[in-house]
């Protein structure tokens, strides 16, 4: 991740932070007991935005082997087909995403006398990512069989493009809980904060007073438990 996105994700933070002290106890001085809501609320982030990040390099990689495997299909070696691939996904992602990047490292380790399987082995290496680690392997077994590595590869490119497909069809299924879960998120800040403007005398009696930090805490408990719960249902490994 690049610096901007980490210095946006804690300003989002840090205002959801000012939003929970002034909602449950109008003062900050509750804000070094609740520091570990910020962390939580800061992992939180890191995980989703990284797995967004994985998903769209996912999609990159298999936009590549499909085009990988239509070279090998044409007759071109794994060497010539990984440089092909390079050129194909070019129009598609533009030279600054990921997966261009990857296959130009791997352009140049060819260019340098460089194996097709030192190529990819290192590519493996550099993304640690299951799906690549999958075809670094079937490519690394097919050679070394001594079968038809070609049609070894293709099979294993339908493999992993199936897996990945099924992955983004549950993920389109799932996008419209997940904005519902966004949604009820953010509802109890909304009536705290309707209440406070509407009918503000009827909540002083939960500010400035130990009952009333005791009650706001109990809340804010029991909220942030519904907060983990509903995240670990709305994820689903494939």
């Amino acid at each position: 991740m690049k610096k901007r996105e980490y210095a946006a994700g804690i300003l989002k933070a840090s205002v959801i932070f000012g939003l929970i002290l002034y909602l449950f106890y109008e003062s900050f001085l509750p804000a070094p007991f609740l520091i570990p809501v910020w962390l939580l609320y800061m992992k939180d982030w890191a995980e989703d935005k990284a797995l967004q990040k994985e998903q769209q390099f996912r999609s990159q990689f298999r936009d590549s082997i499909q085009a990988m495997s239509a070279a090998l299909k044409a007759g071109y070696s794994v060497e010539n087909a990984i440089r092909e691939t390079k050129k194909d996904i070019l129009p598609m992602h533009g030279k600054d995403t990921r997966i261009s990047k990857e296959y130009e490292r791997m352009t140049v380790r060819l260019n340098m006398n460089g194996t097709a399987a030192q190529a990819l082995e290192e590519f493996s290496e550099r993304v640690r990512q299951e799906d690549v680690e999958n075809f670094v392997n079937v490519f690394a077994a097919a050679k070394m069989s001594g079968g038809d590595s070609i049609s070894i590869i293709r099979n294993a490119v339908c493999t992993i493009s199936e897996k990945i497909e099924t992955e983004k069809e549950i993920e389109t299924l799932l996008a419209s809980k997940k904005m519902e879960f966004k949604i009820m998120c953010a509802v109890p800040f909304l009536i705290i904060l309707y209440m406070k403007m509407t009918f503000g005398e009827f909540l002083n009696v939960l500010y400035g007073n130990t009952a009333g930090v005791v009650t706001m805490s109990i809340c804010l408990a029991v909220y942030v438990g519904a907060y983990r719960f509903g995240r670990r249902l709305i994820h689903i490994d494939v």
